[in-house]
């Protein structure tokens, strides 16, 4: 028997081609499952009834029982609306329907009860309810039954034709009557038994029509349970395939190169994070076994020193090593550091990049190629076709998630057998999404700053204090300090009232005219931006105004104070970001968050975090907290093989724990999940990745 849930929508009653048509393109729906998958957004309490003379307009919804008493056609062509009086027998309130007019008429009809529901508004002396829902008493099922109506997110396309939310209720409501008994069941009998959890049909019954809240919450929790159950399932079974089948080159000594550097060219003693951190990646190259590990750092921990010592091991047991990052600025940056700290060690190193001539070009190929050179530091230009290796051991990925997965897959395959991968992101990462997005990787964390960093202190002004910040700028400058000054546009909006970086730079240049200045921002020319940068750099400019291009990889110990025009406009993780391009010195560094008189609660909260922590991990978990788990750096969810429709990774860090643990104890009974009882499991594995490639093994 053929999967009802796999039927196409078009041959639900209600549906049809045109409108199946349309709900593939607007919300991605093409089966009876999509469908039952798209659940509603919030929901309200239907069993009751008010008299109009109980409401007022900070209801959200009311419903009630009474008559029209007439209509009447305002106004002409596109502006006409139709208003309707609707009379519960004791009060009155006006209905106003500015589109759908002549089916309006057709359907109501005056001296009919109806029951009336809307949201409430006051306008002009008087209650008015805009494209309320009639409905005759008799379709309805008796108030004690109502229970929760739900609604569900549309678009505009669709509800152009019609097909708002309580249109779309209604064909789930007739798809839920065709399918409920038939419904296949998605999580062992095992499972529901252990967790008292409903199964797959109640919840979908109660996800969609709920009797009542507490059927709802059940509902929820096993979405919730499932969802984060396979995810954790594929990533423990990622990592279980790879440590099987993947071997790892055996970086079997540590040899001259590491140990000279350690003794002889270490600029500073390793924190003890860093020295843990360098066991936990020697244990890994020297076990035989394939490194996937993540080393997570604020800014200025030291990851890039560690990462370069990792790249000594490799070259101590023969092999080569590379470092890709982002941008040819980031790049290049890595490339000065690491040949600075290796000074005459006598290592190879060299840098690759599109800017790159053809002549230097062909000499890194050929000494690629011949094994000469030990250490390539680059961009992208690491991953085209002509730079072949002769033994890659290990390659260090910078701010990997700025990467798509092909193009890291392209610089593993440079092997035939897997070179160990170190990716690293100076973008924190709260443990419940670390669990999710990186579950199957070994995660490392640096979590203190090297000695002598004095902790950055935070301000936040008002825009009417600018002659204040100004002087404060002035004094820092005369003691030969420089600064960084970040505006959030490039060009004037008239949408949103911002300090736009052009009018900035002017205003900066006015009021600093013995300095100079640099600009810097996304739609200049690479070179131009290079320029800019390596002048500020190389303090031959004392302020730096730019948008948040400066956000990760510049570098200038020299720069102590990060002022943030409209802080108000940008997330915690952005904000924390930029204020760690100053602190990286021995001096004492600033950050000011410079902001309108009028902020919202959660941004206000945002700014507070900011002034009381200084901890990137303790700022990406309250940042977590407060927007949910939207796009953290643009890497929340991305990759991953299910979608957490329900599952919420700000809220549901228990659950999280729980679905974890469950899916080791499973893997840990039945790694290949074979028994009866797992063949569920199974199946939706295989289903979620059917159109997927196994890229676990490459990052």
């Amino acid at each position: 028997m053929t999967n009802i849930l796999q039927q196409e929508i078009k041959y639900l009653a209600g549906v049809g081609p045109r409108r199946a048509e349309l709900l593939n393109k607007e919300l991605n729906i093409r089966t009876v499952e999509d469908l039952l998958r798209h659940y509603p957004y919030k929901y309200v309490d239907r069993s009751r009834f008010y008299y109009l003379h109980e409401i007022s307009s900070d209801m959200a919804f009311i419903q009630t029982k009474g008559r029209i008493l007439r209509f009447e056609k305002v106004g002409e062509g596109r502006s006409q609306r139709l208003t309707a009086i609707f009379t519960d027998g004791q009060q009155s309130i006006e209905l106003v329907w500015f589109k759908g007019i002549k089916f309006v008429l057709d359907r109501y009809k005056p001296g009919v009860e109806y029951v009336l529901f809307g949201k409430p508004s006051f306008f002009n002396g008087r209650y008015n309810m805009a494209h309320p829902e009639l409905d005759l008493p008799s379709e309805l099922p008796p108030p004690d039954r109502m229970g929760l109506q739900p609604f569900y997110h549309t678009t505009e396309k669709m509800k152009s034709h019609f097909l708002n939310s309580k249109a779309f209720q209604k064909i789930v409501a007739t798809a839920l009557r065709q399918v409920e008994s038939n419904i296949t069941e998605t999580l062992p009998a095992y499972l529901l038994k252990n967790f008292a959890l409903l199964n797959l049909s109640q919840t979908l019954a109660n996800i969609h029509f709920p009797a009542n809240g507490e059927l709802l919450n059940r509902a929820r929790q096993r979405l919730k349970f499932e969802e984060l159950l396979y995810v954790q399932l594929d990533l423990l079974r990622q990592a279980s395939w790879r440590e099987q089948h993947l071997s790892g080159f055996v970086f079997s000594q540590i040899g001259d190169y590491f140990n000279r550097f350690y003794k002889e060219y270490l600029p500073f003693e390793l924190t003890g994070a860093q020295k843990r951190v360098l066991r936990e990646i020697r244990k890994d190259l020297g076990s035989g076994k394939h490194m996937n590990r993540l080393l997570q750092g604020d800014v200025g921990s030291g990851k890039t020193l560690v990462a370069l010592m990792a790249m000594l091991i490799a070259v101590d047991n023969g092999f080569q090593a590379a470092l890709m990052a982002p941008t040819e600025i980031l790049a290049t940056q890595h490339a000065e550091s690491l040949s600075s700290l290796l000074g005459d060690l006598g290592l190879h190193v060299e840098l690759l990049t599109g800017s790159t001539t053809a002549k230097k070009r062909e000499k890194i190929h050929e000494a690629l190629r011949s094994g000469d050179l030990q250490i390539l530091i680059g961009t992208h230009a690491l991953i085209e076709d002509d730079v072949r290796f002769a033994q890659l051991g290990l390659i260090i990925i910078d701010e990997q998630h700025r990467f798509g997965v092909e193009q890291r897959a392209k610089l593993w395959r440079k092997n035939t057998q897997a070179p160990h991968i170190l990716v690293m992101t100076a973008t924190p990462i709260p443990r419940t999404l670390a669990m999710t997005l990186y579950g199957d990787l070994s995660v490392s964390v640096i979590d203190e700053l090297p000695p002598g960093r004095k902790p950055i202190q935070t301000y936040h002004f008002y825009e009417n204090k600018r002659q204040t910040i100004n002087s404060f700028i002035a004094k820092q400058i005369q003691a030969g300090r420089q600064i960084y000054i970040v505006y959030p546009l490039i060009q004037e909006s008239e949408k949103m009232d911002l300090q736009n970086l052009e009018a900035g730079y002017e205003y900066v240049r006015e009021s600093f005219p013995h300095c100079q200045v640099s600009m810097v921002h996304g739609k200049l020319k690479a070179a131009e931006k290079d320029y800019q940068m390596q002048r500020f750099v190389k303090g031959e400019t004392q302020i730096m105004v730019a948008t948040t291009v400066i956000e990760v990889g510049v570098n200038v110990p020299n720069a102590s104070v990060m002022i943030i025009e409209n802080a108000e406009r940008f997330g915690l993780a952005q904000l924390h970001q930029l204020r760690g391009r100053v602190g990286r010195g021995a001096d004492q560094s600033y950050c000011i968050l410079l902001s309108g008189f009028k902020l919202a609660a959660d941004t206000r909260k945002r700014l507070e975090i900011m002034l009381q922590s200084n901890d990137g991990f303790e700022i990406a978990e309250a940042d977590l907290k407060l927007r949910g788990p939207g796009d953290l750096d643009g890497t929340l969810q991305s990759g991953l093989p299910f979608d957490l429709k329900m599952a919420n990774l700000a809220r549901d860090g228990q659950m999280l724990e729980i679905a974890r643990n469950t899916a080791r104890e499973i893997l840990q009974k039945d790694p290949q999940l074979a028994k009866d009882e797992n063949a569920i499991l199974l199946r939706q594995l295989k289903k979620s990745r059917s159109a997927a490639l196994n890229w676990s093994i490459i990052s």
